[in-house]
């Protein structure tokens, strides 16, 4: 039942987190990693500090990049224990899988953690439609990596042995947009918008934060994508008329 789950790590500095991250996953019945520019891997220590479990790291798949990672996602939520300077829609790891185990099984749905001393960067929080918190310690909030997901596929596991509703939100017939379709859409509104004189460059990046909080928050199915990317064009070809 999890997995459509994926366990992504971003730029992992030591191959032992990595193990110890298959560990943790595999206890939880999770086996879906997905690894993004790790500095060391395969290594002896991943495999060391997986303790049995192999068969998750055999099957990690690398990438160069985390777009690329969460391409075909339909759902992506960051691990952040810090707070943005514009405010984000926020899940505890217990909302999350109260919110998509059980539903909706053929959509992916990428966990994403960040590196060990840093977590993840403002522009990698961007791609993200939620950010995933793991309620602690406010005074002593970080925990490292395996801890993190361990948490996480806790709770997550134990929400596949029990009955979900569906009342997770109001889902279509047609499938959410992926991270990679919502990309190509945020890449074409920022260029319509500076053709029609919009978007000041000074101002660029923040309209387009705003803007991605927006349409995170609605999770754009294909066919709502299509008929926003229609406008786009439609406002691109009378501006040039």
């Amino acid at each position: 039942m999890l997995s459509h789950f994926k366990v992504v790590l971003v730029e992992t500095s030591h191959p032992g987190n990595i193990g110890a991250v298959a560990r943790a996953m595999k206890n939880m019945r999770m086996d879906q990693l997905r690894l993004v520019s790790p500095k060391f891997f395969p290594h002896a220590d991943a495999t060391a500090r997986a303790s049995g479990a192999d068969d998750v790291l055999r099957a990690a798949t690398v990438f160069d990049s985390l777009q690329d990672a969460i391409a075909d996602c339909r759902i992506v939520l960051g691990a952040s224990a810090r707070d943005r300077t514009i405010s984000w829609p926020s899940l505890t790891a217990r909302q999350t899988a109260e919110k998509w185990v059980g539903v909706f099984p053929e959509q992916n749905i990428a966990l994403v953690f960040g590196r060990e001393n840093s977590g993840l960067k403002n522009h990698e929080l961007d791609l993200c439609h939620f950010l995933l918190r793991i309620p602690c310690n406010s005074e002593y909030s970080s925990l490292n990596l395996a801890a993190a997901v361990q948490v996480v596929g806790y709770e997550l596991f134990i929400a596949s042995g029990q009955e979900i509703f569906s009342n997770v939100g109001d889902y279509g017939e047609e499938p959410l947009a992926t991270a990679e379709q919502m990309e190509a859409f945020y890449g074409h509104l920022q260029q319509t918008m500076a053709d029609i004189g919009f978007l000041h460059p000074e101002r660029s990046k923040s309209i387009m934060r705003r803007l991605r909080r927006i349409f995170n928050r609605t999770q754009l199915d294909t066919k709502e994508l299509d008929i926003l990317r229609g406008i786009l064009r439609f406002s691109q070809n009378h501006n040039t008329k």
